[in-house]
């Protein structure tokens, strides 16, 4: 888009042939290696971006890229809040967590298909968009996963939960076994 030259490093054909229909140059190798990194042009690079759906293999290529190219942007595809996290300590440009993404789209599609408005779909959405952003940055002040929680959306009575726009559960949780009970009073 706008012009941009945009370069791919990928291993898997499929993605390789489809991309090429968009006119992207690509790379077949593996973006956790410095020859690889180089031959695709990455010394040049403005902004590399990291899309890997593996958080071992993100991290062995953030950190390639924040040693060997420190003037490019970097922004990075997070599996889940906790490696979010992490990157953030990497000090990485910017992150996105895909699970939580594909979460709030998945939950207004569902929203939208139980025939729920769409400006309350919206209204819903940016809320826990909102809390969610609160939550992190209180995380990540902590520098603990646990210290935003208050800002969670939970359907258990023994979380702080946020009600609004969002209803009330209308029946307690039950326990169903023994192990269940010892469970609930930890």
């Amino acid at each position: 888009a706008r012009g941009v030259d945009v370069t791919l490093i990928d291993t898997d054909i499929n993605m390789i042939q489809n991309a090429t229909k968009f006119g992207f140059k690509i790379y077949y190798g593996d973006g956790t290696r410095l020859d690889i990194l180089h031959a695709s042009g990455a010394a040049n690079a403005q902004a590399i971006m990291v899309c890997v759906d593996d958080k071992e293999t993100t991290n062995r290529i953030v950190e390639l890229v924040k040693h060997e190219f420190p003037l490019a942007k970097l922004l990075v595809r997070s599996y889940d809040r906790e490696h979010s996290l992490s990157l953030v300590k990497k000090d990485v440009d910017y992150q996105i967590r895909e699970t939580f993404e594909s979460a709030l789209l998945f939950g207004g599609a569902t929203l939208d298909a139980l025939g729920v408005e769409s400006n309350e779909i919206h209204a819903i959405t940016k809320e826990i968009r909102e809390l969610d952003k609160e939550r992190f940055e209180t995380e990540i002040a902590a520098d603990d996963i646990d210290a935003g929680i208050g800002f969670q959306f939970s359907n258990t009575e023994h979380q702080p939960r946020p009600t609004s726009p969002l209803i009330k559960p209308k029946t307690h949780s039950q326990i169903l076994n023994d192990s269940d009970e010892s469970a609930m009073k930890q």
